[in-house]
């Protein structure tokens, strides 16, 4: 596996490092390969109940692209899309530990993740028009999803980053911290959430995700169903019998 993304295990919980901070963490070809193959051992691994993605340093989260490995024939995509991420269906929590600027590809991975910490000076945004290309690993997708349709325009056609701040307010990210205390929020958050039961928190976010492109009648029936299984789940029932004796339960994510 090469360096240029770190893994490191705490309890239940995954982080995953971009370890290019000579480059701004920008990604290429090795990185997204690399960062692929975690997250795929990570999604098929039972004891990993929450992933957290950062980068190296306290300049970025990540640039985006490397330029310089794309002038040499390097695309950093694989079949899950950008940085093996952009594209991907990740059944567990995943959250963006936000260290500096998270710009155009870099941005787009960030809204790949389903939470994100930032740290007081980050920076965000989708800069490619002001280069004469657009954002094409989905920023364009998402971004409306996430903010306003006027605000997801103001960004992609003016292509101007913005603070953490701004981000915060118009709902991108969760927390703003210190920029010393990034990594340190980001573990916090994962381990209220690794908490609970894993199984529960997976369909939860299924629904969630799911249900934001259905029709209500559809979004219930996958709601239903999710419910449905969970009830008669061995953790839906350590979680009865922990309440009532009074300890914490004693998850097994069945």
């Amino acid at each position: 596996m090469a360096d240029e993304v770190l893994r490191e295990r705490r309890g239940h919980i995954d982080i995953l490092t971009i370890n290019r901070p000579e480059a701004r963490n920008a990604m290429n070809r090795a990185a997204a390969l690399a960062l692929s193959e975690f997250l795929d051992e990570a999604e098929a691994d039972d004891n990993v109940w929450v992933v957290i993605l950062t980068g190296a340093g306290d300049k970025a989260f990540s640039a985006g692209m490397d330029l310089k490995a794309f002038a040499t024939g390097e695309f950093p995509i694989t079949d899950k899309g950008f940085g093996g991420l952009t594209q991907r269906k990740f059944s567990k929590p995943l959250i963006a530990a936000v260290n500096g600027s998270a710009l155009a590809g870099g941005f787009e991975m960030m809204l790949s993740c389903d939470m994100v910490v930032a740290s007081e000076d980050a920076k965000f945004g989708i800069p490619e028009a002001k280069r004469g290309l657009i954002a094409g690993a989905g920023g364009l997708i998402r971004l409306p999803k996430r903010v306003p349709i006027a605000i997801g325009l103001e960004m992609a056609l003016t292509g101007d980053p913005i603070d953490a701040h701004r981000a915060a307010a118009l709902g991108l990210v969760n927390t703003v911290v210190p920029a010393t205390e990034v990594l340190a929020a980001a573990i916090s958050l994962a381990e209220r959430i690794a908490a609970n039961a894993p199984l529960a928190v997976r369909r939860s976010k299924e629904v969630m995700v799911k249900s934001a492109d259905l029709a209500e009648d559809d979004a219930w029936a996958a709601n239903n169903a999710a419910f449905s299984e969970i009830g008669s789940s061995a953790d839906a029932l350590e979680g009865a019998r922990a309440f009532a004796e009074k300890r914490l339960p004693n998850w097994q994510g069945k």
